[in-house]
């Protein structure tokens, strides 16, 4: 049985797909934990009504990122995680904390990567001209929103598309491939070579959304 722990920062709605798909589809794997940087996250109360483990490492306790990564890897550690999941956690993580995960640290990031990393994606995307965006989830490497590619999401931008509309379609998507991807990587279902995800048994690593 492998051990999941999920950091957020807000409602983790990401989080929530995974913990329910999780226990939907009866994964060979517990989320152990949820933890947040801070206090007031929503996403703990659901974890907790879920009866998972909470935790807060509150960032602003830290004078350096250094201080605080060490603090949370401590407190994650603590939990002996086989896999660990950002779900909305809103952190840039130091390359010590990321190096410390390699391989078991995945993110979703609501773009096309390696297109629009970083803010305002989806303000970007329409602002270039883009016919289609997405969501990808990766593997966490020092350099922000860039890591080998395990899944991705597609949707049109479509005419009179706001960054919220385009948001709200693409958040949709990540609910299937973040948790799709995790129950992956905890099955042993993905293989990396020369920097690509490989899906074991076949699956496609795209969907197509509306």
């Amino acid at each position: 049985m492998k051990s999941i722990v999920i950091l957020i920062s807000g409602r983790g709605s990401n989080m929530e797909a995974i913990v329910d798909a999780c226990q939907r589809e009866g994964w060979p794997a517990r989320i152990a934990a949820v933890i947040s940087n801070k206090a007031d996250a929503s996403g703990l109360r659901f974890a907790a009504s879920r009866g998972i483990a909470t935790a807060v490492v509150d960032h602003k306790a830290f004078t350096t990122r250094e201080a605080f990564d060490a603090e949370l890897a401590k407190v994650i550690d603590g939990f002996a995680p086989d896999v660990v999941v950002l779900a909305g956690f809103m952190r840039i993580l130091t390359e010590g904390f990321v190096r410390q995960y390699e391989g078991r640290l995945l993110n979703v990031h609501p773009s096309l990567l390696p297109a629009f990393p970083g803010l305002h994606t989806h303000q970007r995307a329409i602002e270039a001209g883009c016919k289609l965006a997405g969501a990808t989830v990766h593997f966490v490497t020092p350099e922000l929103d860039h890591g080998p590619i395990v899944m991705q999401a597609a949707v049109p931008v479509l005419p009179g598309d706001t960054a919220d509309s385009l948001a709200a379609r693409v958040l949709v998507q990540e609910h299937r491939v973040y948790p799709q991807s995790v129950r992956w990587l905890v099955e042993g279902q993905l293989s990396l070579r020369d920097g690509v995800v490989h899906q074991l048994g076949g699956q496609a690593q795209v969907v197509w959304g509306g």
